[in-house]
């Protein structure tokens, strides 16, 4: 029988009370167990990722690198869980000063549907590392993938252990009604707030994953062929439903004929002559997004592109130029394939123009010139840097991934991961051997020497 969310969240709080969470070797048994129900399900994943996004089976295994995450907490958790040991001043005499890692209690993981499935359990795979009870609410939008996750969590774990609960927006707001330890979010701003404003009624701490406009600067001294292969691989994959897609090109004017061309070649050489009929091109998620996207395409001049069907939930790699900063397709994150192309002369414009939005989640810079790359890297604010690639910097496991102002509150991957489920708990012990006086009352004659530990 089904329990209610309510009675889920209390099991769950019963179980974490047994401590049997915080034994390292539970949580590195719980990841074996993760792993082992991904890949025995590697073919349903990739099926139900296909129904819902029609990606092709190569990107689809984009979701399964979810695996190399499991695989480096397993492999390091246990260093991750030990008290680290830390200096103490010379006022504290005698004594030792620790950090232990403690887990939080019950987290909610609240999925998108773009990347349904890895950016599901990546997130878990902190949680568990960190050793926490978890609740996980995959996005009804991509339902297909959302089953295949819910099965796979009640066949590995004991619910009141992870649980996995599907359902629409009531189930969400049934869940975001309840106390948790930690809310982990992946998905849109708009969400993002609600999510924070249910969060703040419970003082419950929030990681937000969300995105914004990722703009791309292309310097003139590039190499051109591999910058627009990089470039519309990144904005065009999964139909470009990537929340660190490129958003906009910000290219040099002395380059732009030239990269245009070259990118316009890309679409061809990945999808051919007709990308509608190509195996390796995704579509849009349903007929809203489709509609609101087709809007976009009204901006501007067409360079290549602009087709859509209804029906097939399809819109062609769209490149457009000659669109202007307030423009529609410039207020919001895209989050499709449609490249918008805007044009520089000095680059202190480009960094300008991006400083006067929010900040976003990713920023890229193609340019081999070392002078501008850190120029970009002093001057601009972004969830994260890409430097000639895009995208790339996700797969990077030692790298934390997050935003910043509007693109997010707080990381994940790796370490990062073990660190946003845990609280950093400090301990002083102190020593029964000496009891220095210079602390205690009566203070006659110790002014001075507060003066000096102060500093």
């Amino acid at each position: 029988m089904l329990l209610s969310v309510s009675d889920t969240i209390r099991e769950q709080r019963q179980f974490f009370a047994t401590g049997k969470t915080k034994d390292v070797d539970f949580r590195i048994e719980q990841l074996k167990n993760l792993k082992s129900v991904i890949v025995s399900n590697q073919s349903r994943i990739v099926d139900a990722v296909k129904a819902d996004l029609n990606r092709p089976e190569y990107e689809a295994y984009f979701e399964i690198a979810a695996l190399a995450e499991v695989n480096y907490a397993i492999k390091n958790v246990e260093s991750w869980a030990k008290p680290k040991k830390v200096p103490t001043p010379i006022d504290q005499f005698p004594a030792s000063a620790r950090i232990y890692p403690e887990p939080l209690g019950v987290v909610l993981i609240i999925g998108p549907w773009n990347y349904p499935f890895q950016l599901m359990i990546s997130p878990l795979v902190g949680a568990i590392a960190a050793g926490n009870c978890a609740i996980l609410k995959p996005s009804e939008i991509a339902s297909h993938t959302s089953k295949v996750v819910a099965d796979m969590i009640l066949t590995a774990f004991d619910p009141a252990y992870i649980a996995a609960i599907e359902g629409g927006v009531e189930i969400s707001q049934q869940l975001l009604a309840e106390k948790f330890d930690h809310i982990f979010f992946t998905g849109g701003t708009k969400i993002g707030k609600v999510v924070m404003e249910a969060a703040a009624k419970h003082l419950t701490p929030v990681t937000l994953e969300l995105g914004g406009k990722s703009p791309c600067i292309v310097d003139s001294d590039i190499q051109v062929e591999y910058t627009a292969r990089r470039i519309a691989w990144g904005k065009f994959i999964n139909a470009g439903q990537t929340c660190i897609a490129p958003d906009y090109l910000l290219v040099d004017k002395k380059v732009k004929p030239a990269l245009m061309q070259a990118i316009k070649t890309s679409i061809h050489e990945f999808y051919g002559d007709d990308p509608q009929k190509s195996p390796d091109y995704s579509r849009i998620i349903n007929q809203h997004h489709l509609g609101r996207l087709a809007e976009f395409i009204k901006d501007g001049e067409i360079v290549a592109g602009g087709q859509t069907n209804a029906e097939d939930k399809y819109i062609a790699p769209t490149v457009i130029d000659k669109v202007s900063w307030d423009s529609p397709v410039m207020q919001d994150e895209i989050f499709g394939p449609i490249l918008p192309v805007l044009e520089y002369e000095k680059l202190s414009e480009a960094i300008a123009q991006i400083n006067a939005r929010p900040k976003p989640l990713a920023l890229y810079l193609f340019s081999k010139d070392k002078e501008k790359q850190e120029r970009v890297l002093r001057e601009t604010s972004s969830g994260g840097v890409c430097i000639n690639d895009t995208v790339m910097q996700v797969g990077v496991t030692t790298l934390p991934f997050g935003g910043v102002g509007d693109s997010g509150i707080g990381s994940y991957h790796g370490k990062a991961s073990f660190d946003t489920f845990s609280h950093q708990k400090s301990v002083l012990q102190k020593s029964f051997l000496l009891d220095l006086k210079w602390r205690y009352a009566p203070y006659l004659g110790k002014l001075d020497l507060i003066k000096k530990i102060i500093g």
